[in-house]
């Protein structure tokens, strides 16, 4: 008897599992609908979940892969627990977002098996990882489908990692509550001494796999060794709940990093994308003696969290996220309102107040996520504080020049 392979033992058709977008029981407005292509991803009428385009080829998914996924899933007639809503099928069957995203990560995972260059195989690896990624996305908690795409995601990332040139280290950290949470630790090619090391604090709805691109073309090409932990509900984090102390996770694995051998805890830096931007920025105010800077790009600290207007923008999608990290499953919009308010680091008594670490943040125009005041706030905060403003287009390079600088400037500060 031929032994079954991981994604076979995990995924088998049927139809019992609660469908993504019923997770999270919440309403919002018909005429709420925002049009943000910038970063997040772009919000049609059609589809529950933001088309992340930019995210998704940046991650390196070829756009007409991402494109012949999602006209498979628009032309089947499964049920659908939304009949509006394109990506809704119920079930693990065709037409349903987790299957459809997964079959095709399987098809690179068995080219991945069959290749016989080492590069071409880690190429392979990580190209389904992304895609089981993207299967799982957006992360819910509760959604045992996507759960089990994350499984998967993880393990071909460990793979992709094992054919590169680069090193991948599995580390789990011990936390007060005597449980563990795993980080993954990526050092440059032929690097023998302790590293200079970026800890990436990513948003909340993505893998900390899916900061690969991060450590090849900006912090590798620098010296830097990158450290990533997912965010709280999320992927090896999955067992935690986002608190009011949004950095609680993140702050007792820095503490930590004096006993890794392959890290120079002397030069730390943090790295902070939108709501991981709120951890890293309040990890400056907590730690600024384990930090020697922090970089954010279109970072979630004050605006988005207490403006009832820009909430009101938001997708429904993106509510969902918030709701489903903060561990609340019955949406009531006045509760959930004054909950994101005290997430706001102004609100918290931090922002404002000036902070030593040096500390650079970025932003976009008319980027309804992170507005230019929250980047603004956080360089006035700073002693040494910097602000970056990228046009709203072209996005692909806006995006690519926004991350170098923070590369850049953290070689600055940290070596």
């Amino acid at each position: 008897m031929t032994k079954q392979n991981l994604s076979e033992s995990l995924f088998k058709p049927q139809v019992k599992q609660q469908e993504t977008s019923t997770l999270v029981k919440y309403v919002l407005p018909s005429s709420a609908h925002a049009d943000n292509k910038m970063l997040g991803g772009e919000h049609q009428e059609r589809w529950y979940r933001m088309i992340n385009w930019l995210a998704w080829i940046w991650r390196g998914i070829d756009p007409l892969e991402i494109q012949e996924i999602l006209s498979r899933i628009a032309v089947t007639d499964a049920e659908r627990s939304y009949d509006h809503l394109l990506d809704t099928v119920i079930g693990y069957r065709k037409g349903n977002w987790v299957y459809e995203w997964s079959q095709q990560a399987m098809l690179w995972q068995q080219k991945a098996q069959h290749v016989e260059q080492s590069s071409e195989a880690s190429q392979c690896w990580l190209r389904a990882s992304m895609l089981y990624s993207i299967a799982a996305y957006p992360h819910l908690h509760g959604d045992e489908l996507a759960d089990q795409a994350v499984v998967l995601a993880n393990k071909a990332y460990e793979n992709a990692a094992h054919f590169s040139d680069y090193q991948l280290k599995k580390l789990k950290f011990q936390l007060e509550d005597g449980k563990t949470v795993t980080g993954l630790l990526h050092i440059p090619p032929g690097v023998q001494e302790p590293c200079p090391t970026i800890l990436v604090c990513s948003g909340i709805d993505s893998l900390q796999s899916d900061c690969w691109r991060l450590f090849r073309d900006h912090f590798s090409p620098q010296g830097f060794a990158m450290l990533t932990v997912d965010m709280p509900s999320v992927g090896y984090s999955a067992r935690f709940t986002l608190t009011q102390d949004t950095c609680a996770l993140h702050q007792q694995v820095l503490q930590q990093l004096d006993s890794i051998p392959w890290i120079d805890h002397t030069r730390i830096g943090i790295f902070g994308f939108r709501f991981g931007a709120n951890i890293a920025v309040r990890l400056a105010y907590l730690e600024s003696s384990l930090i020697k800077g922090v970089a954010v790009v279109s970072p979630v600290v004050h605006e988005l969290l207490h403006n009832e207007r820009l909430q009101q923008k938001i997708p429904s999608m993106y509510i969902d996220i918030l709701a489903s990290r903060l561990g609340i499953y019955h949406v009531d919009e006045a509760v959930l309102r004054s909950e994101l308010n005290c997430y706001s680091l102004k609100n918290q008594g931090l922002l404002g107040r000036r902070c030593s670490v040096p500390m650079f943040s970025v932003y976009w125009k008319d980027d309804i996520f992170s507005p230019a005041e929250d980047s603004k706030l956080i360089a006035r905060s700073s002693l040494d504080g910097s602000l970056l403003a990228i046009p709203a287009m072209p996005a692909y390079s806006g995006f690519s020049k926004a991350l170098h600088a923070a590369s850049v400037w953290l070689k600055d500060k940290v070596n």
